[in-house]
């Protein structure tokens, strides 16, 4: 078991990758070329317009921001809320394999809520030394 334990670092690097490229991908037509759409599709939602700009910044710079561990729970908190308004709002009505459902964001946001937990780990381009969010004391 204690050489499963040792791929944890590289657990979280694969799950920052496959988050980050997702949501890069997601957000890429909203930011270059697709926003007006996308504006008009959260307005219709019953949702303040100029959220839009939120949402569209958050998947493609967040999704960016992941991959490179770059403030990595900051991001993954913004995922987990727009995962979240995305199921009630938009995939919950379909089941959660229905046609639409809510099934893959849910997925996202366990995704998400993981990186919140553990950070970006030890493979992430982090600020002070300080890359899985843990802190030990120096023996004195």
């Amino acid at each position: 078991m204690d050489s499963l334990n040792r791929l944890q670092p590289l657990a979280l690097l694969v799950m920052r990758i496959v988050l980050g490229a997702i949501m890069i991908a997601h957000g890429y037509h909203k930011v270059f070329g697709g926003f007006h759409h996308h504006m008009d599709m959260v307005g219709s939602l019953g949702i303040p317009r100029w959220l839009a700009y939120l949402s569209a910044g958050t998947e493609f710079f967040g999704g960016i921001g992941i991959v490179l561990g770059l403030f990595t729970r900051f991001f993954a908190v913004a995922f987990l809320i727009e995962m979240g308004v995305a199921i009630w709002k938009v995939h919950f009505k379909n089941g959660l394999t229905g046609n639409g459902g809510y099934e893959f964001p849910l997925a996202l946001a366990a995704m998400t809520f993981a990186l919140v937990c553990y950070g970006g780990g030890p493979w992430a381009a982090t600020f002070g030394g300080r890359s899985s969010g843990t802190w030990k004391a120096k023996n004195r």
